[in-house]
């Protein structure tokens, strides 16, 4: 139990001190206050850029959008540039883990290195290793820490008398072939996700420890956990099915209940 806490801890100081949005930001591409915007715009739609900076001597000193140049006649770019809101700039040193959230109110952010801005980070940079990692680490610590629960709420094996008949069959077989090769270790090891999450849910107690407002509810977290899990370990589009709002969503409620899981003792 103390080993499970500690390897939490170590992944989230993990995040919040090593991986930064560093990481996965884009470098701003830049061009002259002085270029002709249609020229601009052109070279914009050919790089399939919705935005870029607009550089005064050797410093971005703002940006124009794609669309606002669309119904430009004529005029230079710095006739259209938006100087940057402090709400749009984050340092480059910010951990990946409070990006998160950070996102969730605005699709870019542009990135501020040394007080200048150098590169800019959108929702679409969730898809890279990085970010994939901290996903990844998330929705692991939380499993591990379902099993943790299930080893403390059903002891002496009572959980095999709450899994489904179908389910526990699987669960031996694959204890079993593991034992055939020698590595077999506890039959609660090969539970699965689906396992661990029907047993903690069958404890109305930890319902209410975890926040979770019902079983229903926790079920339908649960499994958008899982699906998570299963697209980041195919190497899957993280928001086929869904939006980046609601990706970011699961991933913040997702650390809420590994916190609160962490304190059932």
């Amino acid at each position: 139990m103390k080993h499970l806490k500690s390897t939490s801890q170590d992944l989230r100081n993990l995040f919040e001190s090593s991986i930064t949005i560093e990481y996965v930001a884009e470098s701003l591409k830049a061009i002259s206050a002085e270029e002709p915007v249609r020229e601009v715009l052109h070279w914009m739609k050919a790089q399939d850029f919705d935005v870029v900076g607009v550089e005064m001597g050797n410093r971005i000193t703002g940006y124009v959008e794609r669309s606002s140049l669309i119904s430009a006649k004529s005029g230079k770019c710095s006739d259209y540039q938006r100087l940057f809101h402090p709400q749009e700039l984050i340092a480059i040193s910010t951990p990946l883990l409070k990006l998160l959230p950070i996102l969730q109110q605005t699709p870019r952010l542009f990135v501020l290195d040394c007080n200048q801005v150098s590169g800019i980070i959108t929702c679409g940079d969730l898809q890279k290793a990085p970010a994939r990692m901290l996903l990844f680490g998330l929705v692991t610590l939380l499993e591990m820490n379902l099993l943790r629960l299930v080893r403390l709420y059903y002891p002496q094996n009572s959980w095999q008398k709450v899994l489904k008949p179908e389910r526990l069959e699987v669960v031996q077989r694959l204890w079993r072939e593991s034992q055939e090769r020698n590595e077999a270790t506890d039959l609660l090891d090969y539970l699965q996700f689906c396992d661990k999450r029907e047993l903690v849910l069958n404890q109305p107690e930890l319902l209410q420890q975890l926040g979770l407002k019902s079983k229903r509810f926790g079920e339908r977290f649960l499994k958008s956990a899982e699906q998570l899990r299963n697209r980041l370990a195919h190497a899957q589009n993280l928001v086929s099915a869904s939006s980046w709002i609601e990706l970011i969503s699961l991933a913040e409620a997702m650390e809420r209940l590994l916190i609160r899981c962490e304190e059932v003792e």
